[in-house]
Parts: C-alpha cells; structure tokens; sequence
C-alpha cells in the first residue's frame, strides 16, 4: 500500500530528544558570525555540545512511508537508521511493533532512503542516539497506523472503533474474536483516501507492552547467516568493473605529475582515469587494478613530515596552560590550597580495525547516479558526489548496504567519490573496495591525547578540587561535518571534550581542552573522546585513593553527584559490586573499578584479573548499565560486551605508529587485537530507571574499560599503567 492516497490533517514530527551529535551544523552560523568567542561563550558551547538537546528532522507524515502491508499480510518496516551490526533494527522495529500489534514473525525491516522523504539527517547514524531518539517517535507513527487499521476495520465491520481489537496483525470484535480480518485484508478493502488523524495517538502503557523491553529475535540474522546480506563489499551491478586508487607516500602530499606509463598495457585494464590530483585504474577484476597501479608514472610533492617521536612531543598539555579552552567550571574561580597529587595518561592513536574496509559501487549515468555504499550517513557521499559531478544531490540515489562495523570511520566516505570519478571516466559501474592495508594507513584515525588530572586534597584528605587537562586532535574538525574555521573561533573541538566533564560532588571542577591539529587525518572513532577521558578520569581516582588508603569504591560512594543522577550513581555501583563481591575476589586475582555517565548512560564496571605483570590474565567484566529503558536486552548485552572486547583490545594492544609522514603499520600482523582465548567472561547487568531510553547503548562504557583494567592491574601487581597500549606487540 503506498501513501499516493493518503490525506494529511496531522503533521507528524520527531519529537525534541538529547542532542544529535553531529548536528552542530546548525550552530555554524551563528558561530561564524561572531569574530572571536569570549571565555564563558566558549564553556557554553562546550557544554551545549556535552548535555544540550536540539530537535532531530522532521519525518515523513504518512505511516505508509513507514510501513508496507501487503495483502498476504507481510508488514514491512523502513527504519531510519543504518544497520551495522549494532542490532537498530531490531530495537527499533520492536518499538513500532509493539504499538502497531504486528506479528513479529510476518515482518520484514528494510533502511529508509532519501527518496522516500527521509531526511538525511534522521538516516544519520552515529553517537548512540539512535534509540532515544527515536523511541517516542516510531511509538507515535505505530499507533497512528494502529488508529488508522481499527477506524478502517470498524468500518468494514459496521461497528464503533471502540469495539475493534488489534492483535499480532489481525483486527476482530471484542465480542466474536473467531470472525477476524488480517491487516492485509483490511487495507486491500478499503475504498477511499486515508487520512491520517488530526489528534496524536495515545501511545500503549506500560504494563500493556508485548515487546518493548523483551529479547526479540534479530531481524538481519537470516540474511546474515545465510550469506544473502549485502555490505559495500557485495555490492554489484550489471557490467560493473573495478577500481583502485593511486595514494601518496605522505599525508597531505599533492600529486604534481601523472602519466599512464605501461598502465594501459596491463592485463584486464578498461581505463586509465587521470585528473588534477587524481589518479587511478579501471579494471576487470579487483587484483588487476591494483597490479597495474605500480605501472602508473606519479610525482608527489609536499606532504607531512612528522615522526612519531614528533607526535608525542607535540601532544602534550602544557606547562605553562597556553591555549587552555574552559569546558567546564564549577565552583569558584580560584583554586583552594592543600596536598596536591597529581597525574598524567597517554592514548596513542588507533585504527577503528572494522570487519569491512571502505567500499562503494558507483555507476555514474548522465545527469543520473546510482551508488552502493556503506556509510554511516547518506548525505555526506550524495553532498560529495554531486559536487564532484556538478549535479543536484536529488540525482543521486544513495542506496545505503550493511555496513560491517563502522565505529565513526564510515561517515566519512572519501571511497564514494572515488567510484565516481572513475566510473564517470570508464562509463560504466565500478566498485572500489579498500584493501586493509589502505584503511589502516589511510582511513583517518582515532586522534592521540595526553591527559592531566590534579587534585587539591584538605588536611582530612578530604578532595577539595579536581582539574582536569587533555590536549588531543580533531575530530570535528576537517572530516566531515563542521569546517576548520569554526574550530579555530572555538579554540577546541568538542567531541574531544566527550567524558572529561567531572560529575562527581567536588566543591571545585574544572575541565581545559588543549586543541591539538594536526596534518594526519584523525577523526571520530567509538565513544570519541570518552576513550581518553574516562581512562584518564576513572584511573586517577583509583590513585587518589590509594594514595589515601580509601576503598576506590568508598571513594566514589563518598562523592556521589547530587540529585537523581547520584540515584543512578549509587545503584550502577552497588549492582555491579555485588555482582562481582568486590572486596573479595579469588586469591591471586585483582579487581578494578570504574564508573562513568556518557551519553545520558551510566556504566559501572568491575574487571578481575590473575596471574602478574609479564603474564596477565583477564579473566572476568562485570557491568551494570543504566540508559533508562532497556529496550532489547539481548541487544544491549550484546553492544555492551563489545565495548568491552574492543575497549580491552585498544587498551592492553592497539597502536598505529607513523613513520615518516605516515603510519607506518600496514596490517593485522602489526596491528594485534584481543583475541577470543583473552577474552574475559563478560556479564551484563541491565537496570531500567526510567519509562524510556534516556541515553544511547553503543559507546558510553567503552571509555571506562581501559581504566577499570589499569585500576586491577594495580591491585593485582602494584605498577599503574597510564598509557596505552599497556602491552602493545607482544
């Protein structure tokens, strides 16, 4: 049933959630018109950025935009969200399920795309804002379809609306359930327009909710298990070829001079496609491509010079606080005095080591385009194309695939461009698919930091004051979404200030941001910057109460925030310390502690380890997580344990090293990641303190990974790791 004759008398529209991250293009320009940012100017933004909400686009008015009904009773859902193994469609077709009545085994979920009236906006997927987000809004379109499906029925039954039941996608009479009519039946007998109500649906209660907080099978496992997904990678069309890209030796290095050289000659060439910094090869296969780039004649010129020694150097807070941005101040201006301990916290820079390198098929017809691509946010590779090509973005079909993982790296899609420069060239569809050497050298990636934390302790050693300092790169800034020189009126980028807000009741807190740009590409990997500031925050107050002889738990207990989100505090903490007996872990073992409230979310976790330094063994997590609403426990289990598994990976392994001008690791055998034999046995604790969603599942606890295992490194050896990796290549 399509939406051609539907009548609007009701706008529907997203309702205003926790902030979008990524939106900040809406901030644009009325940053850009101010030529410089006060002090307080600056913290507000900050703080915006950190806890401030704005609206998320509006939707398609229709239900029948959302969901597909045919006569046999299948229901489509089209899900404004991109799957990438997190499980959202899942999560978010139970959502509208549940108050639609649907059977969940006659469904099929399917992305939305632009040219369904999608905004691009609403597709985009990213910050684990996913769920709250949507959560009341596909409630909302559910039960206007319901109220659509039983005014219909009543109709065709000859009696009132208050005597139809809908249930698992059947509607009957409350007084004769045996005379039933399927959804399909009801929509194929309808004559007329349908109009869409003027008043907003009552939404189910609580205690009437079939799915919404229940374990739902996923919905892409079939497809996935039976090889039928397609990612970027599968894509094809009909007399596609392939690609392959010439790259410089240097960041930042510009191509000066190309010749085809032997190129053309090579088995399997179609094309030779050189442009004003630009070259590459179309061929029949993926291999040939490749092979004949070495037969191609380059000049580079220019480019970053910088070691890693360089890096290190560089990425420092300062001593003497130049630079220093406020982020967030509570308290008075002036520091107390009293016993100063102090510490600082290395992150290095990371790979986001995804399953799927970057890839996308491109045909490029006329004033017309079609493109396959794994991306986190279609509008970024059509805004790209279009101006690429010179062409409206309306032209340009964006059929979003499966993405194996994306973790940030896939919302910037510089790989869609490339498929369509060549397949403009060539004139026929042509796939460039990223070999893994290329994502790990050439993707941008996780920006380095360096960490400061002090604290000013009174004669009781009571903690007075806690300030902390990082000095990281960009995230924000130069990769996608808001251009430098809003960075530059900022004096940092905000999403590397993500975690370094200090919610625990000191009676003094003060956070400064030391921006950091560098000319190698860095940008947004999974939690942003809650990886380095969670670790460098949550290790430190293991230290101070060592430092003190306090129960690192007491010492939180003791400083728990004030209101409802100290509740939520105390209830993480006590949940996940009785899971784990804290205090009395196994002889030979250590446990470590740390919690952290990030995107609306709290997470306490507790890891035990065994063994000692040179041979550790990770041997069991606990986390207690808290975002409001469970909505899928079985999904949330799954994206918590992760985050674990990856945040366990960076922290005890991972680290890109750049030699002269570019990483210099290549591949997996200088890349290691945690594997399944050190994987600890991970239990998750749900704790549902709201009536819905009030923070994201997919990052928040990633940052407290690596300092819950520093903090039982210690316990267990006495040596406090502070930089990562804590192990590196073994």
């Amino acid at each position: 049933m399509s939406d051609e004759n539907t009548t609007t008398q009701r706008r529907w529209k997203l309702s205003r959630r926790q902030f979008l991250i990524g939106l900040g293009a809406t901030l644009t320009v009325g940053i850009a018109s101010a030529p410089i940012l006060t002090r307080e100017a600056r913290l507000a933004v900050n703080q915006y950025f950190q806890t401030g909400g704005l609206p998320t686009p509006d939707g398609p008015a229709s239900p029948f935009v959302w969901f597909e009904i045919t006569p046999d009773n299948h229901t489509t859902i089209y899900v404004p969200k991109v799957e990438m193994g997190q499980g959202i469609h899942t999560t978010l077709a139970q959502i509208a399920a549940d108050e639609l009545e649907l059977d969940w085994n006659t469904i099929t979920v399917k992305l939305a795309n632009l040219s369904q009236g999608f905004d691009e906006q609403m597709i985009f997927t990213f910050g684990s804002t996913s769920t709250m987000s949507l959560f009341k809004p596909m409630r909302q379109i559910g039960a206007t379809m319901r109220v659509m499906l039983r005014d219909a029925a009543a109709e065709q039954f000859n009696a009132s609306a208050e005597q139809i039941v809908l249930e698992n996608s059947q509607v009957y009479l409350r007084e004769n359930p045996e005379n039933r009519l399927s959804y399909g039946e009801v929509i194929a007998a309808y004559q007329g327009d349908w109009v869409i109500p003027e008043d907003e649906p009552v939404l189910k209660s609580r205690d009437k909710w079939n799915m919404i907080g229940r374990t739902m099978n996923r919905v892409d496992f079939q497809e996935k298990i039976t090889g039928r997904a397609v990612y970027g990678y599968d894509a094809r069309m009909d007399g596609m070829a392939y690609g392959a890209v010439a790259r410089p030796p240097r960041y930042g290095a510009s191509l000066v001079r190309a010749e085809a050289g032997t190129a053309r000659d090579m088995p399997g060439v179609i094309a030779v496609v050189i442009e004003e910094g630009f070259a590459g090869i179309v061929a029949q296969t993926r291999q040939q491509a490749r092979n004949a780039l070495s037969n191609l004649v380059l000049e580079w010129d220019g480019g970053s010079t910088m070691t890693q020694a360089e890096l290190e150097a560089y990425m420092r807070v300062p001593e003497d606080a130049t630079g220093a941005i406020l982020v967030q101040r509570e308290g008075g201006g002036a520091q107390p005095d009293g016993r100063v301990i102090q510490a600082d916290y290395w992150t290095p820079m990371a790979a986001h080591a995804h399953l799927e390198p970057q890839a996308a098929l491109v045909s490029v017809e006329g004033e017309r385009v079609i493109a396959y691509i794994s991306t986190q946010h279609p509008g970024i590779p059509r805004g790209d194309i279009a101006s690429l090509l010179d062409i409206p973005p309306e032209n340009i079909d964006i059929r979003v695939t499966y993405l194996g993982a994306g973790f940030g790296r896939k919302l910037g899609q510089d790989v869609g461009v490339e498929a369509a420069r060549l397949s403009r060239s060539a004139g026929v569809p042509v796939h460039v698919g990223w070999s893994r050497e290329e994502d790990l050298q050439y993707g941008f990636h996780r920006p380095p930091s360096h960490n400061m934390l002090t604290a000013i302790l009174d004669s009781n050693d009571r903690i007075l004051a806690l300030e902390h300092e990082f000095a990281g790169g960009d995230i924000f800034f130069g990769n996608g979404l808001l251009p430098n020189f809003v960075g530059n009126i900022l004096g940092n980028d905000p999403m590397t200030a993500f975690g370094a807000n200090i919610y625990y009741n000191f009676d003094h807190r003060r956070v400064f941001a030391y921006r950091r740009p560098l000319d190698i590409p860095t940008g947004y990997w999974r939690s942003l910057g809650s990886f380095h500031n969670l670790f460098a925050l949550e290790t430190f107050l293991d230290e101070v109460a060592h430092e003190i002889e306090v129960d690192p738990l007491t010492l939180r207990m003791d400083y728990l925030p004030e209101g409802d989100l100290g509740e939520r505090f105390r209830v993480a903490l006590e949940t996940v310390t009785d899971a784990a007996n804290w205090g009395n872990a196994p002889a030979g073992s250590a446990q470590g502690l740390a919690v952290c409230y990030d995107r609306g979310t709290v997470g306490a976790l507790v890891i035990q380890v065994s063994g000692d330094l040179e041979n550790l063994s990770i041997d069991q997590a606990w986390c207690a997580v808290d975002p409001g609403l469970v909505v899928n426990p079985d999904g949330a289990a799954a994206q918590i344990q992760g985050q674990i598994v990856m945040g366990l990976s960076s922290a005890m392994y991972e680290e890109l090293v750049l030699g002269d001008g570019l990483v210099s690791t290549q591949n997996f055998h200088m890349y290691p990641l945690l594997t399944m034999r050190d994987t600890p046995e991970i239990t998750v604790l749900p704790i549902n303190s709201a009536d819905e969603p009030v923070g994201g599942l997919g990052e928040p606890v990633i940052g407290i990974v690596p300092a819950a295992l520093s903090n039982a490194i210690f316990a267990l050896t006495g040596t406090r790791k502070r930089e990562m990796p804590f192990y590196g290549i073994n």
